[in-house]
């Protein structure tokens, strides 16, 4: 990143830059961020740690806290790592292995916003896949005591 990170912000948006919460003015804001070692995250694009109750937002949320400095990246990259083998075995259809194999070439450059952003890609994909699970196993209770 030579010319540093730019963040643009709405009016009020709040975001955090090495664990201190800083609220936008009135008007819409473009930062550029010139320290490459900086944690920051905006918290529109933050997860709760209750919300994290699937695979693909725990390894969300993971990178997340690697982001804000929360976790040891040695810790967190191996968690991401086995986390996005074990996606790349559950959606092996092209689409989503593009998106893993962008998750994983974000993590290898250390760009933890990145690989956040390739993971929500998937988020809609895994919602889907496990409201077809409920509904078979509903359906699977319902011929059983039938």
């Amino acid at each position: 990143m030579s010319g540093g990170l730019i963040i643009r912000l709405r009016p009020h948006e709040k975001f955090l830059v090495n664990g201190v919460v800083i609220e936008n003015g009135d008007k819409r804001t473009k930062l550029r961020i010139k320290s490459q070692n900086a944690n920051i995250l905006r918290l529109r694009d933050a997860l709760h740690p209750s919300e994290a109750t699937t695979p693909v937002k725990r390894l969300y949320f993971v990178a997340q806290l690697i982001l804000t400095g929360d976790l040891a990246p040695e810790v967190g990259e191996t968690e991401l790592n086995r986390g996005l083998d074990s996606l790349s075995d559950a959606l092996p259809d092209a689409k989503h292995q593009e998106i893993i194999a962008r998750a994983q070439n974000s993590l290898n450059d250390k760009e933890y916003y990145q690989v956040m952003r390739a993971l929500r890609e998937l988020t809609p994909v895994e919602e889907q896949l496990l409201l077809i699970a409920r509904a078979k196993q509903l359906g699977e209770l319902g011929e059983s005591v039938s």
